[in-house]
């Protein structure tokens, strides 16, 4: 028993260990975005499917001890994928399907060692129940979603603080290496235990009826829901705030927790209770998500949405505990679970952003899990059905509210893998058509705005105007012929300080965003300055590209308020300075509600031997404020006037580590 419960526990712990490693080495070369991770989601859950499939068909079709041989020849072969690093020839060039591509980079990384951890638990299981008939296998189940559990909780505050990307990929190799030899040794003792023997020693539950359709379409269902919501809370959370482990692995921690209490006996999932809870925070989710004036509470949205999915995975998952067959059928019953994990995640990595046209998942996913403890009531009293009926009416009602408000004075709304784009046209003042504006809305977050009338359409906006730090910087080089990079197109607002002798050369990861910009926006149209658009991401153009000469660089491409830290490194900036005139100067846009990366700018400034200069706009004129960082290698600029004048100082963190491409740390950057 020690042996099974150590090979379940190692295998586990790394099956999800790798998750958030190979992950956060991937994301940077999609510019950060949010859906990486949910992308990565529907290849793990994919491959842990093939694995429960795989484990299914050799426990229940290949007797002893073919089916352990075969096991321990895949575990041999699995060793020649480590160790797990990505190829620089994944790097993508731009023009392919970020998605696809993803899933083959993973594939060829990580595919089968992956898929040999996914199997282990309901094969281990198996064994368990031959060897030891009469015991319980699912004890085994809950231990294998607790190593799960401490894996992902220990990622963000053990592994990626200590440890650099590639050693983190190193460390799990050298524990996959561990987690063979003692799977190839279980597998090799208990070649013993031939079918004959097993069901002589198993005859009662051999007995057991094969589950009916409506069970196996129930199992399926409850799955799939606690899956889709799991994966719409995570880019709930993750869209507004940035794409990192920590909020990756805190929604996935719950969502195994809950597997591990219901599994773990009948003590934990009491069901007229959490039924309870479940009709209260059905409706406190939908709420918080039609309102437009909690968005940006990030306390409450943080508690509200992960108190949320606890709930609602205990209900999923308590009723599959519930409904479990006995061991006869546990590799099946594992099957199908796993089945609706990838169905979940296929219809919110996958489907979603092809049919809907905004974050939308969320609110319907809402709607489908009070149906769904609707039907599993249906054969209850008759106020417990009322009380769920109610629910689906209030989710769908505040579903039809979310829409409605979501496409409000809105010309335009297109979803991509990089996320929801929307074009709004709204009058300053409802009697002066004067005043009529556009705004470009990424997410929930301003990316430009324009007005339309013809007197002001060049007048630069938002975060761009002449008194922000890149205002500022653009009108300290007015009169000269210059060339000016940008990272993050918006709604090309910059471009209106070029002249004719000026050259604008924009870099964007997604592809919609030009196309917007020159549809519904005119900044790109009205500038004399020769106007040059780059498809891909900024940091990977730029390290392919001959050296441009800019005299101006602003690194402004955020996702909301999501920070692509790829950009943001002593390596990036690195190679920024490659491309730069001896007086270039970088402009950082950094304004964001809940992460200051001042200083981190401060620290890597001080590495490349750079002057520094924070620029802050109050938005004391009733307009946006902004902060910029500038840095460059030429002291007058920052000594010029109009540049100190704005400029407020900005406090080193000598305890801090400095970030690199292998590290980062975005707890260290939180806003208390």
């Amino acid at each position: 028993m020690p042996l099974h419960a150590a090979t379940i526990f190692l295998s586990a712990f790394l099956l999800f260990l790798v998750q958030p490693v190979l992950a956060k080495q991937v994301l940077p070369w999609y510019g950060g975005a949010a859906i990486v991770w949910t992308t990565c989601m529907v290849f793990f859950q994919s491959m842990l499917l093939l694995g429960y499939a795989y484990s299914h068909w050799l426990a229940s079709r290949v007797d002893s001890p073919r089916q352990n041989g075969i096991h321990i020849a895949l575990l041999l072969a699995s060793l020649a994928f480590l160790p797990i690093l990505p190829a620089e020839s994944w790097k993508p060039a731009g023009d392919e399907n970020p998605v696809a591509r993803i899933l083959l980079l993973l594939f060829a990384t990580v595919g089968l060692p992956y898929f040999l951890l996914s199997s282990t638990s309901p094969l281990i299981q198996a064994w368990f129940a031959r060897e030891f008939p009469g015991s319980s296998p699912y004890r085994l189940f809950a231990l294998s979603n607790l190593a799960s559990m401490l894996a992902l909780l220990g990622y963000p505050f053990l592994f990626e603080p200590w440890l650099a990307s590639p050693a983190q990929s190193w460390a799990w190799s050298g524990g996959y290496a561990l987690f063979v030899a003692t799977c190839a040794a279980l597998a090799w003792r208990s070649r013993g235990l031939p079918a004959l023997e097993r069901a002589a020693a198993g005859a009662a539950e051999a007995a057991e009826p094969r589950p009916a359709a409506a069970t196996l379409v129930l199992w399926l269902a409850l799955a799939t829901m606690g899956s889709v919501v799991l994966l719409a809370v995570s880019n709930h959370l993750t869209q507004n705030v940035s794409s990192i482990p920590l909020l990756w692995v805190v929604p996935l921690a719950i969502y195994l927790l809950t597997f591990i209490l219901c599994f773990e006996g009948t003590r934990w999932y009491r069901r007229d209770a959490y039924l309870g809870f479940l009709v209260w925070i059905l409706c406190v989710m939908a709420w918080f998500l039609a309102d437009k004036r909690l968005q940006f509470e990030l306390g409450w949205q943080v508690a509200v949405f992960a108190a949320g999915l606890f709930i609602v995975c205990m209900f999923c998952h308590g009723e599959l505990a519930r409904l479990r067959p006995g061991p006869r059928h546990l590799t099946l019953f594992y099957l199908v679970v796993s089945l609706g994990g990838v169905a979940g995640g296929v219809l919110v990595g996958i489907v979603a952003p092809l049919a809907l046209p905004g974050y939308l998942e969320l609110e319907i996913a809402l709607v489908v899990v009070a149906l769904l403890a609707l039907v599993v009531n249906a054969d209850r009293p008759k106020p417990i059905i009322a009380m769920f009926a109610a629910v689906c009416a209030f989710t769908s009602g505040a579903l039809a509210w979310r829409v409605q408000t979501f496409t409000e004075d809105t010309l335009l709304v297109e979803r991509n893998f990089y996320g929801v784009l929307r074009v709004k046209e709204v009058l300053a003042r409802d009697t002066d058509p004067e005043t009529r504006y556009r705004s470009l809305v990424h997410g929930a977050i301003l990316h430009g705005e324009q007005w339309m009338a013809e007197k002001y359409r060049r007048a630069a906006t938002t975060y761009y105007k002449t008194t922000s730090g890149i205002g500022r910087t653009l009108l300290a080089h007015e009169g000269q012929a210059i060339k000016v990079g940008v990272i993050g197109l918006g709604t090309g607002t910059l471009a209106t300080y070029g002249d004719a002798d000026d050259t604008y050369r924009f870099y964007d990861i997604n592809p919609a965003v030009p196309r917007v910009a020159r549809e519904y926006f005119t900044y790109l149209s009205d500038t004399p300055a020769r106007v040059e658009i780059v498809l891909g991401d900024a940091r990977l153009a730029l390290e392919r590209e001959g050296v441009q000469g800019f005299d101006v660089l602003a690194v402004d491409a955020f996702s909301g308020d999501s920070i692509p830290v790829h950009l943001i490194t002593v390596e990036a900036v690195g190679a920024y300075l490659r491309h730069m005139r001896p007086r270039g100067v970088i402009a950082f846009h950094v304004s964001n509600r809940f992460l200051d990366l001042k200083p981190v700018l401060l620290a890597i400034a001080e590495r490349h031997g750079l002057e520094y200069a924070f620029v802050h706009e109050t938005g004391d004129d009733g307009g946006t404020t902004s902060d910029w960082v500038l840095l460059t290698r030429h002291k007058p600029f920052i000594l010029r006037p109009e540049i100190v004048e704005a400029t407020e100082p900005v406090a080193p963190q000598p305890g801090w580590r400095l970030w690199t491409d292998a590290y980062n740390n975005i707890l260290q950057v939180w806003r208390d």
